[in-house]
């Protein structure tokens, strides 16, 4: 099972809209990428509290149709 990069912005997009999202495929196999979200939403939130916005955002599709997602989140600056 894999998941285009397509599909995981726009999960987190329709759960933050405001997000500037960066995705990048790690392995070229639509198995294992890396996100940058950047989210006022974030502002004042651990970055386990940011994380857990983003994985929500995925609608349980982590560890199935998604193996792996190395996350960077932050507030904007």
């Amino acid at each position: 099972m894999a998941m285009p990069a397509s599909e995981i912005e726009a999960l987190i997009k329709a759960a933050l809209p405001d997000a500037r999202i960066t995705i990048e495929d790690l392995a070229g196999d639509n198995d294992h990428f890396a996100a940058t979200v950047v989210s006022e939403a974030f502002r004042g939130m651990s970055r386990v509290r940011q994380h857990q916005l983003v994985y929500a955002a995925l609608q349980g599709r982590m560890g199935g149709e998604l193996h792996a997602l190395a996350l960077q989140t932050s507030a904007p600056e």
